[in-house]
């Protein structure tokens, strides 16, 4: 059972149907800050792969500062930032067109 305070976010997985993914308050925040203009260069990429782990997405370690994800057939391969937890400008509009060709829209 999906709490009261659970947002529900539904994700086009195919043309035959609609799946739905049940979302916290903070991974609700993440999908706006990604999708808000101009672009945030203040969102934490834990938060992101916890957003996309949330939509019922994959997230794997790849080679040096690689991140590899998987939601609804679209694959991507971001670059971890570091030596701060915070996701520069770029970095936001690539997961963002991620996940529009993916089919998440907020």
């Amino acid at each position: 059972m999906i709490a009261e305070c659970a947002i529900i976010l539904v994700v086009r997985r195919s043309q035959s149907g609609y799946d739905s993914f049940a979302m916290n308050k903070a991974q609700e925040a993440t999908l706006n800050a990604i999708f808000f203009r101009p672009t945030k260069a203040d969102i934490r990429w834990s938060a992101i792969e916890s957003l996309i782990r949330a939509l019922g997405g994959e997230v794997s370690e790849r080679a040096g500062s690689r991140v590899g994800a998987k939601l609804n057939g679209v694959t991507a391969v971001f670059h971890r930032p570091h030596p701060r937890p915070e996701t520069k400008k770029g970095a936001v509009d690539a997961v963002r067109r991620f996940l529009l060709n993916a089919g998440v829209k907020p």
